[in-house]
């Protein structure tokens, strides 16, 4: 199958774009099966009604061609050389036009691209975010240095030609690592962040705030945890791993209590600021270490009905599932963007008393090999569990997690 793509397969991020979206859903959901058959029921893959121009979160490296004219793109899979994009097919169609503009307004506001060889230049990246339900866009500008000539100018000028941007934002980054933000910013227009809705709940986006790049499925895909959750009003919620409190504040209106920990302190901030803006009031929220917070927990005798966790690419640590174990919680619903670490921290929770019922694969990344999962566990009774499930299981299980010496 022909692709719309003439960057396939150099930018390594669709790599599924010379097959059928029927095709690539097939290949998903085998992969799920393969993971997880032997461990629960696998239901159908989810997938998207129209899978196309679907992030509205899209960042932009630029750089020069050969005659020194400026480009702006992605980096080529395994390189740091910059393929130019002006259409990306999975990308906002939105904010791939914005970039185009501030592309095309470089020359006339005499604005030099970043060279990242010999330090020379400003502009190093361009971040657009967009709101999905409210439409509102934010631009970040990231450049190598705090000052900005004629930037007053250029604002008025972006805006002119995209009135419908609502923020715009310089990212100072004068770091020679991969990392697209510093740590510095300063608002050039508008208030500094977006606002979107999910699931019914308003959310406030910053610069670095983590929001699924896909609001579409991610609907589906916290709708269907929620679903599996079970919630009635009367449980205590836990929300590992809550980001800007996306999962807990949905969760609330059907729970009695939840408590959501987060261990960047700027997403926590934002995460008491969207329970207050919806006037939710039985969330509370903590800075810390997953893990280490569950352990906490347990230590002094807490327990919680239900635990909501959405781990990172590399899965949970063993610290945390062990903590999950000790508190006993009736239900775990284990968010994923990875089978194999997905069937890694289920086979450890097994082996902890807990059953794996069923696993509902989402297809939040069309084109891509990327996979999501949610998946329901339930704490066996003991008569299930039998003796042997107290055993100690820390050593059958440190080769997995690779903590032998």
């Amino acid at each position: 199958m022909e692709t719309k793509c003439k960057n396939f397969k150099k930018c390594g991020s669709c790599k599924y774009l010379n097959l059928s979206y029927e095709e690539q859903l097939a290949l998903k959901q085998k992969e799920v099966k393969k993971r997880m058959q032997s461990h629960c029921t696998v239901r159908n893959i989810i997938g998207m009604e129209n899978p196309w121009h679907y992030r509205n979160k899209v960042h932009a490296v630029f750089s020069r061609d050969r005659k020194g004219n400026p480009i702006s793109g992605v980096y080529e899979e395994k390189s740091h050389r910059v393929i130019p994009v002006e259409l990306c097919l999975i990308e906002d169609e939105k904010a791939d036009a914005i970039i185009g503009t501030i592309r095309g307004m470089l020359k006339s506001f005499k604005i030099k691209v970043y060279d990242e060889d010999t330090g020379y230049g400003l502009l190093r990246y361009v971040l657009v975010r967009r709101g999905f339900q409210t439409g509102e866009i934010m631009v970040v500008l990231v450049t190598a240095s705090p000052i900005f000539p004629s930037k007053r100018n250029f604002i008025n000028a972006l805006r002119k030609a995209h009135p419908e941007i609502t923020t715009v934002i310089q990212n100072i980054n004068d770091r020679t690592d991969s990392m697209i933000l510093g740590e510095r910013q300063q608002v050039l227009y508008g208030k500094g962040y977006i606002e979107d809705i999910l699931c019914g709940c308003r959310f406030k986006i910053s610069p670095a705030s983590f929001y699924q790049i896909n609001p579409v499925q991610t609907e589906k895909l916290y709708g269907k945890a929620i679903e599996l959750a079970g919630l009635s009003g009367r449980e205590r919620v836990i929300d590992a791993y809550c980001g800007i409190g996306t999962i807990g504040l949905i969760a609330a209106e059907k729970a009695k209590e939840v408590l959501a920990v987060e261990l960047n302190p700027n997403a926590v901030r934002d995460a008491i600021g969207n329970a207050k803006a919806n006037a939710i009031r039985n969330v509370r929220f903590f800075k810390d270490d997953a893990g280490h917070f569950l352990s906490s927990m347990a230590s002094l005798g807490e327990k919680a009905d239900v635990v909501f966790m959405d781990p990172p690419r590399g899965g949970s640590s063993e610290e945390f599932l062990s903590s999950v174990a000790q508190m006993g919680p009736e239900k775990v619903v284990y968010i994923s963007c990875n089978p194999e670490t997905l069937e890694r921290d289920v086979c450890f929770l097994e082996k902890t008393g807990y059953e794996p019922k069923e696993v509902w694969p989402v297809d939040m990344f069309p084109w891509t090999a990327s996979i999501e999962a949610v998946c329901l566990l339930e704490k066996k009774t003991e008569t299930k569990r039998g003796k042997d499930s107290k055993k100690p299981y820390r050593r059958q299980n440190e080769r997995k997690y690779g903590t032998e010496k």
